[in-house]
């Protein structure tokens, strides 16, 4: 095993965009490909090492970039929540730069377009919903403590991606009324949806930079984290490696 990761700026709206791809280079061929979604942050380190473990599982994997080049955060960054926000009041624009990272993820030559997935943490969770939501081609995703407000455009109907949702049962970001609301919207809009809930875990629970925060609710949780992860091979293998 060879994993190779390789730097991908690309076009988009308010481009250009940069993300990094990551795949086992000693396999040939076109190869499942999955869109890694970071969180508020932006594109980071954190993102191109689940590119490369995913890499590692047989997929090709693209850390996405949906912020604009050179546009990053840090946990202690003023006004962090900055170009999140500028996104959560323009979805369409969301979505459409979704879909630019997306063709970027399926350009590459290790990638085979027909069998693509997304996974997405926190404000990223949020986007790999919006992607179902929209109808972009892709054949499921996984949403890792994500955010369940519903765009101010219509779903397609059905949702054809199936969708796994791992949720932190004490997220406060999304609470049970939250959650159950989500569940509801994803039945009415025909979705072969699942929902894992972790109890004693919040939001961030796959955040290992959270570790010792001070709000609990905020913070990583080792359990989670690993079934989460287990629960997103199990489910990206049945989706993408089956035939």
């Amino acid at each position: 095993m060879a994993i190779v990761r390789q730097t991908l700026v690309y076009d988009g709206p308010g481009g250009p965009f940069e993300g990094v791809a990551a795949w086992d280079d000693a396999v040939e061929g076109g190869r499942p490909a999955v869109l890694v979604v970071p969180n508020i942050l932006g594109q980071k380190e954190a993102d191109n090492l689940k590119a490369e473990a995913l890499a590692e599982l047989g997929y090709v994997a693209l850390a996405a970039d949906v912020f604009g080049q050179g546009r990053r955060k840090t946990g202690a960054s003023e006004n962090v929540a900055e170009y999140m926000n500028e996104l959560n009041a323009d979805r369409a624009l969301l979505r459409d730069r979704l879909s630019a990272s997306l063709d970027a993820l399926t350009g590459l030559s290790a990638a085979d377009p027909a069998k693509t997935a997304a996974i997405g943490f926190c404000f990223g969770g949020k986007c790999v919903l919006d992607m179902a939501r929209a109808g972009l081609p892709i054949l499921g995703g996984v949403s890792f403590h994500g955010v369940y407000d519903r765009p101010d455009y219509a779903n397609v109907s059905p949702i054809t991606a199936k969708l796994l949702v791992c949720h932190g049962w004490d997220d406060p970001l999304c609470p049970p009324d939250v959650t159950v609301e989500l569940a509801r919207e994803l039945t009415e809009s025909g979705a072969d949806w699942q929902l894992h809930a972790y109890g004693h875990a919040g939001h961030a629970f796959t955040d290992v930079d959270r570790k010792g925060g001070d709000n609990p609710a905020i913070a990583y949780e080792p359990r989670a984290d690993a079934r989460s992860w287990q629960a997103m091979t199990n489910f990206l293998a049945d989706i993408l490696l089956t035939d």
